[in-house]
This record gives C-alpha cells, structure tokens and sequence, in this order.
C-alpha cells in the first residue's frame, strides 16, 4: 500500500501495476467468454428442442391419417433397422470420445484430449456417412421423399439433424485447427466442453427419432390419443 502510494504522488498510474499481470486479465475475459458462449449453446439447444418437438407432433398427427404407410412394415426399409443401429452405435462412440476429451481437457492432459477429440469427429463424420447410405438404400427401394408422407418426415428428420451435426462439425474443425496451431489447452478447454455438450444432445435427441421412426403404428396410435391427436 505505501509503495503505491509513493507511486501515486510521484504521478506514476497506480493502474501500471495491472497492466504488469495481463496473464489475470485475460483468464478473467476467458471465463467471461465460456460463460457466454455455454449461455449461448443452451439457449440454442431450447430452440432446436422446440423446433424438434414440433416436427415430432406434426409426425404424429399425420401418421393417423389413412393414406399413411409405416416404413416398419415386412418389406419396407425399417423392417430391419440394423443399419440405423450401426449409425446409432458410431453417434454413441462419438459422444463417449468426445466425454473422454472433456474430462482430459479438465486435467491438463494435452495428448488424451486431442485423440479424443479428433476421434469424437471422425465418428461423427461415419455417422453422417452412415445416414447417406441408409438414404441411398431408401432411393433404391423406391422409397423417394414424395412417394408417401411417411417417407417425408424420414427424410425431413433425419435431414435436419444431420445439419445439426454437420455445423457442430464446423466448430469441431475450427477448434481443431487451433490445436494445429499449438494454441495452449487452457484456452481451448471450454470449447471442448461445448463440443461434448453438444454432441451428447444431439445423441440424445437421434435417440428420441430412432425409437420413433422404427415404432409399429400401434405405437402412433397410442401416443397420439395421449396427446389428444385422434
């Protein structure tokens, strides 16, 4: 304190001594952006929720209606899920990987952090590989997007959570390429974490549309007198 003020009435700027620690000031401006940006993400995640759920009433409604054909019949495509199970287990080993890159990235450890890291992504990718083809298979069936309504919201869902995953891809890359770039783990720790985030949801919500999309309509029927649909 006398220091300080010998330096005060001397005329030095008493503030000259902070500008010696910028190393407190940007941790302070780190902690402000995380908390920003993990405000940000849950706040995107309620609309996509939103959006979601509409879609998924929507789904349910029209499935009532006669002209309806379920994919999970004999010798429609869902008949035998098997390939959507395959796609459903490369989204899981995506959000383990990446929950093994959250936890590294919170002890420190550079090189687990970045396998994991880079493991969640190529997951993610395979998995997006897989939807194409369980596409490609529809199209080879016969089984086009305006073939019948059921066929449409396969699409249409399957679609709007592969974009999903597609521009969390492209946060999964930005990030990437700042481990390129050797940019130290403190500063790449939150943006991690928002990966792991993100991915878990988007996990959790493919669960939600596989277990809808390969239901029996009885299943329909069921939830839509529960919603008051029919």
């Amino acid at each position: 304190m006398n220091r300080l003020l010998l330096r005060n009435a001397d005329g030095d700027d008493p503030g000259g001594s902070w500008s010696r620690d910028p190393e407190g000031i940007q941790a302070a401006e780190g902690a402000d952006r995380s908390q920003t940006a993990r405000l940000g993400l849950r706040l995107f995640l309620v609309v996509v929720s939103s959006l979601f759920l509409l879609f998924l009433i929507a789904f349910i409604a029209r499935s009532q209606v006669a002209d309806w054909l379920p994919l999970t019949e004999p010798l429609a495509p869902l008949a035998n899920p098997w390939p959507l199970w395959l796609n459903t287990a490369l989204l899981v080993f995506a959000s383990i990987t990446l929950q093994w890159a959250r936890m590294a990235a919170r002890r420190g450890h550079l090189g687990a952090t970045v396998i994991g890291f880079a493991l969640g992504g190529v997951f993610a990718l395979a998995f997006l590989a897989g939807q194409l083809w369980v596409w490609q298979r529809f199209v080879a069936w016969g089984y086009f997007v305006s073939s019948n309504p059921a066929n449409s919201f396969f699409y249409l869902l399957t679609g709007l959570h592969g974009l999903h995953l597609l521009g969390g891809l492209v946060a999964w890359s930005r990030t990437g390429v700042k481990f390129l770039h050797r940019v130290p783990l403190s500063q790449l720790s939150a943006s991690v974490e928002l990966c792991a985030i993100y991915w878990h949801y988007l996990l959790g919500l493919w669960l939600v549309l596989f277990a809808l999309l390969t239901s029996t309509p009885e299943t329909y029927a069921a939830i839509a007198a529960f919603c008051g649909l029919r």
